[in-house]
């Protein structure tokens, strides 16, 4: 299956209206992907990004080194482009047992914000890993949790926990359920690219279409790609001020 390029048919153009694009699901070749942090940042950037967040994949192995690295390059992007960036991880296939015990970890190891690989239909994830990061307070993202029961939605509407909408291909299989059940419970979106190189960045019009597909009414659109991402990004930056 080929992935998801943000090229795809790029001769049709961007929505009118104003909508802003924020990512907190990337890879860097910290873990799977092919960039750098600092280039993937700039290429975000460039691609008219309003912020980022760099999510490697981890377990417990390498997850401060790798939240040391990219937290480098994000203050750096910061500092010198005034573009909103910041390091996270993605804790990914690791025990649903160990789920709150790697967040808490991951925070204490600079960690701004934590995503949680989900139950996704295309991979073997372990069964009771949705529940884990729906009931973690550590936990700020879970992704592509593919057949999320009403339940484990509305805990996530309880805790904080943002639901993914995915733009990757096999993970977005399960968008239909994770909007219909955050729509029955409160649940709060946000749209990950999920990507591992730079033609897998979002594009506005893109995003926006990935959420009507799922189900979302359009009057959603503004909560979802603002509002939704703006919280998180107040989490993050009251997160790092108490730190």
């Amino acid at each position: 299956m080929a992935a998801f390029s943000g090229e795809l048919n790029a001769d049709v153009p961007e929505p009118s209206v104003s909508l802003p694009l924020y990512d907190f699901h990337t890879h860097t070749l910290l873990s799977d992907g092919v960039l750098v942090p600092i280039e993937l940042i700039r290429r975000a950037v460039v691609a008219g990004y309003d912020g980022l967040g760099i999510s490697d994949h981890t377990g417990l192995a390498g997850l401060q080194r790798r939240i040391r690295e990219a937290a480098s390059d994000c203050r750096l992007a910061r500092e010198r482009w005034d573009f909103p960036c910041y390091p996270g991880v993605e804790l990914t296939h690791v025990p649903a047992s160990a789920v709150a015990e790697l967040a808490a970890l991951a925070r204490r190891a600079g960690a701004t914000y934590v995503v949680v690989h989900g139950e996704t239909l295309v991979e073997p994830t372990e069964p009771g890993t949705n529940l884990a990061a729906v009931s973690c307070p550590n936990v700020d993202l879970l992704a592509h949790p593919g057949l999320i029961t009403e339940q484990e939605a509305a805990l996530a509407a309880e805790n904080g926990v943002f639901l993914e909408v995915s733009a990757k291909p096999g993970h977005c299989l399960g968008n239909g359920c994770v909007v219909q059940m955050a729509l029955l419970t409160g649940a709060r979106l946000l749209v990950g690219s999920d990507c591992h190189e730079p033609g897998q960045l979002l594009t506005r019009r893109f995003a926006r279409d990935l959420l009507l597909g799922a189900g979302l009414p359009e009057s959603r659109l503004d909560e979802v790609l603002r509002e939704n991402p703006l919280a998180l990004l107040e989490r993050i930056r009251r997160r790092e001020e108490s730190d």
